[in-house]
């Protein structure tokens, strides 16, 4: 039975179907001839759909628009399997496939956790507050950059910002091993625990990619107070947008608009 619709609830079926088909935003944007940051818009509900727009979704998409507007539409398991069972027949290529759940890569992680303290952990700032914010902004920024993970890291939303999964088990490995050594000190009147490298990062273990977005969320962001970063983080969408204690999923670094996306996307469909 055909139901009113918000939205946000158009903007998520039509994501949910979006993902099903196997479609990226930038080639369903493309199909529509509008432009990607529209569509992110539409998604997120920020944005309304017009009749034809919606004539062009269900074409692109394959679905009734009866169907779309019912009340247990895109839930209807049924309807999930079949378009699911449909997509698994399909030979996918390499380029098509994005995988979406993050797998922590231990050893990747603790490189990129040993080169950011490399080139940062002389500077009194970077303590806790910063280093889990400038290794938020590296795997997020590269995501959203490559549609691939960097470390894999899991980040959750806490009230101070957001924080990778796991951390504490891998530091605490990395200082037994000699790797790191925990320091408690005092900036500007406040506790603070930092990190000091005991050796240097396997730089072999990165991407020359890898590198250079690391390279780029440290000039921007090293020289910040646990203050600014933390504000700065706060309004970035994927943190923003999710509930408090939740993992924070990389997808929505797709939605960031400026000054936090660091992809350029046509405006404009030539």
């Amino acid at each position: 039975m055909p139901t009113k619709l918000s939205q946000k609830q158009i903007g998520q079926r039509l994501a949910e179907l979006r993902k099903i088909k196997g479609f990226s935003q930038e080639d369903l944007a493309k199909t529509l001839k509008i432009s990607r940051p529209s569509l992110a818009q539409i998604e997120l509900g920020n944005r309304s759909v017009d009749i034809l727009e919606i004539q062009k979704l269900s074409q692109a998409l394959e679905f009734s628009l009866d169907d779309f507007m019912s009340k247990d539409f895109p839930s209807n398991k049924q309807y999930l399997e079949q378009e699911l069972s449909t997509n698994e027949q399909k030979p996918l290529n390499e380029n098509e496939v994005r995988i979406s759940v993050p797998t922590l890569q231990v050893k990747k992680f603790k490189n990129v956790l040993l080169y950011i303290l490399e080139r940062c952990a002389g500077k009194p700032n970077v303590g806790e507050t910063v280093l889990y914010k400038l290794l938020y902004f590296v795997d997020f920024n590269y995501y959203e950059l490559y549609e691939e993970h960097l470390t894999g890291a899991q980040y959750r939303k806490l009230p101070f910002g957001p924080v990778p999964q796991k951390l504490d088990t891998i530091i605490n490995q990395m200082i037994e091993k000699g790797q790191l050594q925990k320091v408690k000190s005092a900036y500007h009147g406040f506790p603070q625990t930092r990190y000091l490298p005991l050796e240097k990062a396997d730089l072999t273990e990165l991407k020359a990619s890898e590198k250079e977005v690391i390279d780029r969320v440290i000039e921007q962001m090293s020289d910040w107070s646990a203050t600014a970063i933390s504000n700065y983080s706060h309004k970035d969408l994927p943190w923003e947008v999710t509930e408090e204690g939740k993992d924070i999923n990389y997808e929505l670094a797709f939605y960031r608009e400026l000054p936090y996306s660091v992809r350029v996307y046509n405006d404009e469909i030539e």
